[in-house]
């Protein structure tokens, strides 16, 4: 066995695999309830395959012929992606200079403002865009608030703990040196945070990108909306449609925000 490396150091006393088979016991014990609780049923998955079939079936062929209809569609998901994720970075970057426990806030704002971020993000982009839809109506702006306030929450939290991760020698030679806080900031924080911000930004826009395709389900919008009304109106080979025309969507804004992704880790 010494040949293997271990990721976590293995116990060295009879106590040590004692409490160690605890824990596993305990881990399985923990999913078989919430095996329990989901009501996990290979047995009724394989029953309901046939269905499944079914409705596959009934999908094919897709409907073609829509195609130039959801050109504008899909265009308003994207644009709806685009700008929600903007407004969500415009606001979590100087949020998270306040969640960011080395940056030594007030801990009043570090402890406000991480719990802000727990908040937003415990409330799924759907149920925001149900609220913005009855503030200000069907359409893809409230999509685009719903998505941008969901991304708060996130990118907040993901730039907080960047800040929390960069060396901190900058930082104390800046302060050493009498800098303003805002000085620390841009010049001691943002060279050594800004490549891992940037990939999850654009990681972030394919989250949103997926995201506003479903939103359109409540009235935001976008491919969604059409997706919706070919279901009800059982038009399932206009459903499929639909959905490859999202597929294609999202693989490609991966294929695009890895390449920058890329470019950004090779300088």
């Amino acid at each position: 066995m010494s040949q293997y490396r271990w990721l976590v150091n293995r116990p060295q006393t009879p106590a040590g695999w004692l409490v160690l088979g605890f824990g596993v016991l305990v881990s399985i014990l923990v999913l078989m309830w919430s095996a329990k609780g989901a009501e996990l049923s290979w047995a009724e998955l394989l029953s309901g395959l046939p269905q499944i079939a079914d409705f596959i079936g009934r999908t094919i062929p897709p409907d073609i012929d829509i195609l130039p209809r959801l050109f504008a569609p899909a265009m308003e998901t994207i644009q709806i992606a685009v700008w929600g994720t903007l407004f969500g970075v415009l606001f979590a970057v100087p949020l998270s200079f306040l969640a960011a426990r080395n940056l030594k806030m007030p801990w009043v704002l570090y402890q406000g403002t991480r719990q802000l971020f727990n908040l937003i993000r415990s409330i799924n982009e759907l149920i925001l865009a149900l609220i913005f839809v009855s503030a200000v109506g069907l359409g893809p702006f409230p999509g685009v608030l719903a998505l941008a306030l969901h991304g708060i929450g996130m990118l907040g939290k993901f730039f907080a703990e960047s800040i929390e991760e960069i060396d901190q020698g900058p930082i104390e030679a800046l302060e050493a040196t009498g800098a303003s806080a805002l000085q620390v900031i841009v010049f001691g924080v943002m060279p050594q945070v800004i490549t891992a911000w940037i990939a999850v930004i654009l990681y972030r826009f394919e989250v949103n990108l997926r995201s506003a395709t479903v939103l359109g389900m409540v009235g935001a919008g976008g491919l969604g909306f059409e997706l919706l009304s070919s279901l009800k109106l059982f038009k399932y080979p206009e459903a499929a449609t639909c959905i490859i025309v999202i597929a294609v969507m999202v693989i490609a804004a991966d294929a695009v925000s890895s390449r920058l992704r890329r470019a950004i880790q090779n300088g």
